[in-house]
């Protein structure tokens, strides 16, 4: 056998070490490594990015957090949602914030408060999207939505007077 054809000690390293992050977190979970957080770690890679992987090799179902994809349904209510909502500009925003909007009202109407609290979730993450990606004028029509509709009353509940919480205890200026 050549010499350039023997295999030598750390051969199999560095093709690892050259590896992508991808094929990485897909070798590992493949080899029997299954926790999300271990994986980042092992990978020096942030959980959504591990889960967005295994999501898309077909390898993972059921993880849910802000960067995954919204195609995976989460719960029956989010299929409504799929490639419905988005924030490239300011008309987008508007836009998902009317279909947001019509959600949220449809499911007030039958009294489906699961629904009503998947379309406050949904806001909440374009919201958060928009701000961390420094689309600051999109995100801030997601948050006037959700001021408006967490400051509502629910239909048909009365209004309570919260206890006033205790006095504070008084300092002593010694």
């Amino acid at each position: 056998m050549a010499a350039s054809q023997r295999k030598r000690p750390g051969d199999a390293a560095v093709r690892r070490r050259s590896a992508t992050k991808k094929q990485q977190i897909i070798a590992l979970y493949q080899s029997g490594m299954t926790a999300i957080e271990d994986l980042a770690e092992m990978t020096n890679a942030r959980p959504s990015y591990v889960a967005t992987v295994l999501q898309t090799g077909g390898l993972l179902h059921g993880y849910f957090d802000l960067y995954t994809s919204t195609a995976h349904a989460m719960n029956v209510y989010a299929k409504r949602f799929v490639g419905q909502l988005g924030f490239k500009n300011e008309a987008a925003a508007r836009r998902s914030t009317a279909i947001l909007d019509r959600l949220y009202r449809q499911f007030e109407r039958e009294k489906d408060r699961a629904g009503q609290h998947h379309t406050l979730s949904m806001a909440l993450v374009m919201f958060d999207r928009a701000r961390w990606t420094g689309m600051l004028r999109e995100a801030d029509i997601f948050r006037q939505w959700l001021i408006a509709h967490l400051t509502l009353r629910p239909a048909g509940v009365e209004a309570e007077v919260a206890p006033a919480p205790p006095p504070a205890p008084a300092r002593d200026e010694t």
